[in-house]
């Protein structure tokens, strides 16, 4: 690790966790190396979360709901630390695993040339064989630093990272421009991406855990698809740059099939389905500009960002 321990902050965004907070807190509590910088950035929960996370020593910035932005709340949190060399994301409902999921992810700084690092995520603990297999598929045991290099061998996956669990050598994120308020969400892939471009690596960290994963319903997958294909048609540049989508999908749906097959073949209905219906998402949402933006604001999870767009 190229960082002292207070040369690193730890940024969580928060909106109501409830009784999982605790959880995480005690989990957090249970690291072998501790940031010595946590902020929360709370969007006014109307639980505890706020004076639970005074009372585990963070420091908590309380902001209006309507203000918070993917890109631009986890800006917001770089600004407040400063002092920081590496700073660290986290979600309220990703638990860390094990003890030293948090040292091990910053030992990948030890390479000068990474920029950005994220850690693998296991299926919570109740998770249904659809939701597993997504975090097997995306977060194989293996770990990998990626290169723009990579691009002919993984195509846009080159640029796959997540900010549920996720690290930023802040050089690195401010030479790329930070976080942008401008997109509907992957904030972290157009960061990786950008990051990229520039000559640096991505870490992934396989030996870095944390519990994370949702159990979406087949409106939500739809809605999640709509917002991508709204990114990635948005920001073209990245599949001119890493490749298209769409061979990663088919790729995906073939593992996801398999893996039912062996494990519970009755829910390959329901998985059929979802495949129809985020490839529709996805679709609508690459060709947005063509539709209303009443439309925009019923098919996406963000009806917010079109006031903007």
């Amino acid at each position: 690790m190229d960082a002292r321990p207070n040369e690193i902050a730890l940024i969580v965004p928060t909106l109501n966790p409830g009784g999982e907070w605790s959880n995480w807190l005690q989990a957090f509590s249970a690291q072998s190396m501790h940031p010595g910088h946590v902020l929360v950035i709370d969007s006014s929960s109307d639980d505890d979360t706020a004076r639970l996370s005074r009372d585990a020593g963070a420091e908590v910035h309380v902001i209006p709901r309507a203000q918070f932005g993917h890109g631009q709340t986890r800006q917001l949190g770089v600004q407040s630390v400063p002092e920081a060399s590496i700073v660290v994301f986290l979600t309220q409902d990703a638990v860390l695993a094990h003890p030293e999921a948090l040292e091990n992810l910053m030992a990948s700084f030890e390479d000068a040339e990474v920029g950005a690092a994220y850690g693998r995520q296991l299926p919570r603990r109740d998770a249904n064989p659809i939701e597993a297999h997504a975090r097997l598929f995306n977060y194989p045991e293996m770990s990998r630093v990626k290169s723009l290099g990579d691009a002919p061998e993984l195509g846009v996956k080159t640029t796959f990272i997540s900010n549920s669990f996720a690290a930023y050598r802040r050089s690195a994120l401010l030479e790329v421009g930070g976080f942008p308020s401008s997109t509907i969400l992957c904030e972290d892939t157009y960061v990786a991406a950008k990051m990229l471009l520039r000559g640096w690596k991505v870490a992934y960290c396989a030996d870095a855990m944390v519990f994370h994963s949702h159990g979406y319903g087949v409106v939500n997958e739809f809605k999640r698809y709509f917002d991508l294909g709204v990114f990635y048609g948005r920001e073209s540049w990245i599949r001119q740059n890493f490749g298209r989508t769409e061979g990663e999908g088919m790729r995906y749906v073939r593992s996801e099939l398999r893996y039912l097959m062996k494990r519970s073949p009755l829910l390959i209905p329901s998985a059929i389905l979802r495949t129809v219906l985020k490839l529709a998402g996805y679709k609508l949402g690459a060709a947005e500009r063509r539709l209303p933006v009443w439309l925009k604001r019923l098919m996406g999870t963000n009806p917010g960002y079109w006031d903007a767009a």
